[in-house]
């Protein structure tokens, strides 16, 4: 399997590029997938320089590039600084996340990712977790699914969505995603349906991943691992995600409050490059439907 096959990067080009990598520098990249980011990482690095790459999918471990300056870590990158210690890499010089689900990850019917492929409610990046999607769907309680959907989809229609998930499975367990996408598809006609069924899944995959746990903990040890200077790049595809992202960059929290010490100053780790993030073009949309909703932001640290 080639990287093209198991993910198409988004904004490929301009990630790279905003990491501006010396060739003897250390990278981080925390989102691997098909190795399509951390393959050209390394052909701008010598032999001095070394990339640090994370996934927590097993099918990504198993796309690994033979390179003695990669070094893997099968994990969660909630749990970066942990392996930047025991691997003596602190003082990065740049790290790159992409977000979001893998092509290779939506294409796998059998993952429960996708709307258009039948497969199991699984929608796990890390197989070997407990939490899966019909665990969710089926046992959560109304308030906890009400919290899921309220937080993670911008749906009018939540209400909805949850009674009738309660009412189908007092008689018939939602196993598989066809199931779920059958049952959600008569709440919304029209061109929007799509849209809606994906944000549906979108919800559930967040919760059994805890996606906005693992960005909250990402995101606070960036500022510990990169030097000062240092480049963080982050390419998000919802606005829950982006929101995060920007608020952090602001201020170094995520209410995007700003934090003055007793003389006024501003008290913040990074700084933004650009006012507003970096969006796809018209063409690389075209090419990579999946590429319209990425938004990419741009800090320094100091």
């Amino acid at each position: 399997m080639t990287n093209n096959d198991y993910h198409v990067p988004v904004l490929f080009n301009e990630s790279i590029d905003a990491l501006e990598i010396v060739a003897d520098d250390l990278v981080i990249d925390v989102t691997y997938g098909g190795g399509g980011h951390s393959r050209e990482i390394l052909n701008r690095l010598d032999e001095e320089g070394t990339l640090l790459a994370f996934d927590q999918d097993d099918d990504a471990a198993a796309n690994l590039i033979q390179d003695e300056r990669l070094v893997f870590a099968n994990s969660n990158f909630r749990f970066m600084i942990n392996f930047v210690k025991f691997y003596d890499l602190m003082g990065v010089d740049s790290i790159l996340a992409d977000l979001g689900v893998s092509s290779h990850q939506f294409d796998a019917g059998d993952r429960g990712f996708s709307i258009r492929e039948e497969g199991d409610l699984d929608m796990r990046m890390n197989q070997s977790s407990a939490l899966t999607a019909y665990h969710v769907v089926n046992k959560y309680v109304d308030k906890e699914l009400y919290r899921v959907f309220n937080s993670y989809a911008d749906l009018k229609n939540v209400h909805k969505v949850v009674q009738t998930i309660l009412k189908e499975r007092r008689s018939n367990p939602i196993k598989t995603t066809k199931q779920l996408v059958d049952l959600m598809r008569d709440l919304v006609k029209g061109n929007k349906q799509t849209q809606f069924l994906a944000q549906v899944f979108q919800a559930i995959r967040i919760e059994v991943n805890d996606e906005m746990g693992a960005l909250v903990d990402f995101l606070e040890q960036t500022v510990s691992v990169l030097r000062e200077g240092g480049r963080l790049v982050v390419i998000s595809y919802h606005s829950i995600e982006d929101r995060m992202v920007k608020n952090f960059i602001r201020s170094g929290n995520f209410t995007g409050e700003l934090d003055k010490d007793m003389y006024g100053v501003v008290q913040k780790p990074l700084s933004a490059v650009n006012k507003k993030p970096i969006i796809p073009s018209d063409e690389e949309i075209e090419r990579n439907p999946r590429a319209r909703s990425a938004k990419m932001r741009i800090a320094i640290k100091g």
